[in-house]
């Protein structure tokens, strides 16, 4: 008997390998960092960054970046006191 690649009614294609659970966390790390980053890069006006983010996909770790060290705001950076 053969069995179907695709059949669903064997209740194997709910069990989660290691491989899968951590696709799904990374996916999520991802979505998160890069939401944040878009935002922040339309807020700040950072067109080409706001691109850059868009298209390159580094599973957060530029968009933790430009959080961080590129996209804070005129008034959050030091030495420049907020505008009253």
């Amino acid at each position: 008997m053969t069995q179907n690649i695709l059949d669903i009614t064997s209740g194997d294609w709910l069990a989660f390998s290691g491989a899968s659970v951590l696709m799904i966390v990374l996916i999520i790390w991802a979505l998160f960092w890069k939401g944040w980053a878009l935002w922040r890069a339309a807020r700040n006006g950072h067109k080409i960054w706001y691109i850059a983010l868009l298209i390159l996909n580094t599973v957060g770790i530029l968009e933790i970046l430009y959080i961080f060290i590129w996209g804070k705001s005129k008034s959050e950076k030091p030495g420049i006191p907020p505008a009253a």
